[in-house]
């Protein structure tokens, strides 16, 4: 694992790098043209600088972080990684075609290809490639440098090895803590987090309270860190939108279905903090 991959570098993506630059890996981000790299390493920057500020980081350790880092539009400076993360938009044809691109390019035969999708089933895109035993979901959590948690899940034909190794990596390389989920949308995290998420929105949508009482009523009342239309924001709506799509798609509950509201958001563009605007205002 000393030579990293990670295609996509938005809010996910970036921090994934950050994270495995800081622990030592030499690693190459792709995105789909200059403009996203530039915000994607900008964004970067701007995350080791409040780490350095924070006290958190030394300065030295964030030198050797930005001199671990590469940026690239060429899918070809993957071909020697010994593991590439996929972090594209929660889009299941996207990181289809993806998967597919990576299975062509990476010549280490022994190379993981890791997915950091919220919901969509690893299988969907181990299939995409000639060695679905070397696929996994390794999901990691917003902020990437400060959650520690990680989902990593194993379709029915991810090898042992590859869990193995993807769980060493994360614990020991990155000190994370590992949960293990079978390979269903959701997995562990979204499965319960999700239907919470769409019930405040209902009740928004329904008048029975206003956005500030439904969060303030979980921050005081049960001592959560954030509310629930807060904690969408800091998602993404459109995040949100697409994993309860993937999990209705797969229960076919009505609870899971996306409130008419969120759909809507989503439509105009309003999705929380990454857009400045969703069920609360934010400054640029």
């Amino acid at each position: 694992m000393e030579r990293i991959g990670v295609v996509g570098c938005g809010l996910m993506g970036s921090g994934i790098a950050e994270i495995c630059a800081r622990a030592g890996a030499d690693v190459v981000v792709i995105e789909r043209d200059a403009d996203a790299l530039a915000h994607g390493q900008a964004r970067i920057e701007r995350s080791l600088e409040r780490a350095v500020a924070s006290g958190k980081l030394p300065e030295d350790d964030a030198n050797r972080a930005r001199g671990n880092l590469s940026f690239s539009e060429d899918f070809a400076r993957l071909a020697d990684r010994g593991m590439v993360i996929e972090a594209v938009a929660e889009d299941e044809n996207l990181k289809i075609d993806v998967f597919r691109r990576l299975d062509a390019v990476v010549t280490d035969p022994g190379a993981i290809l890791a997915t950091n999708t919220s919901s969509i089933p690893i299988i969907k895109l181990a299939m995409a490639t000639k060695r679905p035993e070397q696929v996994v979901g390794m999901h990691f959590f917003n902020p990437v440098p400060v959650l520690r948690l990680v989902e990593v899940i194993s379709s029915l034909l991810t090898s042992a090895d590859t869990t193995e190794r993807v769980h060493a990596y994360a614990t020991d390389s990155l000190n994370k803590r590992v949960i293990y989920s079978k390979d269903r949308a959701g997995f562990v995290v979204n499965a319960l987090l999700i239907p919470y998420l769409l019930s405040a929105i209902r009740m928004l949508e329904s008048g029975f309270a206003s956005a500030e009482d439904i969060d303030t009523g979980m921050v005081v009342g049960c001592a959560h860190p954030l509310g629930p239309l807060a904690l969408t924001d800091l998602i993404g709506l459109d995040t949100t939108m697409a994993v309860a799509e993937s999990l209705y798609a797969e229960f076919k509950e009505s609870h899971l279905a996306p409130p008419p509201l969120l759909s809507r958001m989503t439509q105009a563009g309003l999705l929380g903090r990454k857009s400045g605007q969703g069920f609360f205002a934010y400054k640029s």
